[in-house]
């Protein structure tokens, strides 16, 4: 038995082989290239909504009358930003995924199953907290 950090005794031989291939991948040029990926989608992306959030709180706080400013009927600038907040929200998602199924997940698969795990069986052990 191999002890980990937090002390809890596990099995060695396999599980201490792959921790050796995951952390050995951290340094391959195919796993950096996919945390570029990530990260040249999710920080102008999250940038643009909290940039585009802040505009929305700050004009509800600060400029109230432009705000209030009827366009049709009973809906006025501030309806038509919260409205627009939700859009956006949704529309962000949707790029997401697009980008993660064109520039993400092929890589990602590529290397799940380097390292002896199939893409398919990395897919479904999300959904039972990792354990199998």
């Amino acid at each position: 038995m191999v002890s980990t950090s937090q002390g809890a005794p596990r099995p060695g031989g396999i599980e201490d082989d792959l921790d050796a291939r995951s952390v050995a991948m951290h340094s391959d040029p195919r796993f950096i290239e996919l945390k570029k990926r990530l990260r040249v989608f999710v920080f102008p992306m999250s940038l643009a909504f909290m940039a585009w959030y802040l505009l929305y709180v700050l004009m509800s706080a600060y400029a109230r009358d432009v705000m209030g400013t009827v366009l049709v009927g009973p809906i006025n600038v501030a309806l038509v930003f919260g409205v627009l907040q939700f859009a956006s929200t949704f529309g962000i998602a949707i790029l997401y995924s697009r980008y993660a199924s064109r520039r993400l997940d092929p890589l990602a698969e590529e290397l799940l199953t380097e390292l002896g795990r199939p893409a398919s069986a990395a897919a479904t052990s999300g959904k039972d907290g990792g354990q199998s």
